[in-house]
């Protein structure tokens, strides 16, 4: 939806004599956390379940990194490097793989399982 369109329809709501409310603070704990500096990996679709979260000090650049035996289905690279996520846990070009960018790329349904990383310098 447009920010025009939002705009317009909060407008209209306001004339019509609707009150607005926040959010339950119950809903606003259910986005997905994933700091600045990390590589976050969640078990489903759509960031649930717990997170196995990277950091350049837990992974170094150009090493194959294997999620602990998590396979992930949603991610976040927030980390300042672009990298690769891998089918298989061995960092294989043989299965899936794909890179995303560095500083803020969010994916809620990987187009595959996701295994292991690697970092990129």
């Amino acid at each position: 939806m447009s920010k025009l369109v939002q705009r317009a329809l909060f407008t209209s709501l306001l004339t019509a004599g609707t009150v607005l409310s926040a959010a339950p603070a119950a809903t606003a704990d259910a986005v997905p956390k994933c700091d600045r500096g990390e590589f976050c990996a969640w078990p489903k679709e759509n960031y649930a379940g717990t997170p196995v979260r990277l950091t350049l000090e837990t992974a170094n650049p150009g090493e194959c990194v294997s999620l602990g035996g998590v396979v992930a289905k949603s991610l976040a690279n927030r980390l300042t490097k672009d990298v690769t996520v891998y089918q298989g846990t061995t960092c294989s070009t043989e299965a899936e793989f794909t890179t995303y960018p560095r500083a803020g790329t969010f994916v809620p349904d990987a187009p595959f399982v996701v295994k292991a990383i690697q970092i990129w310098e």
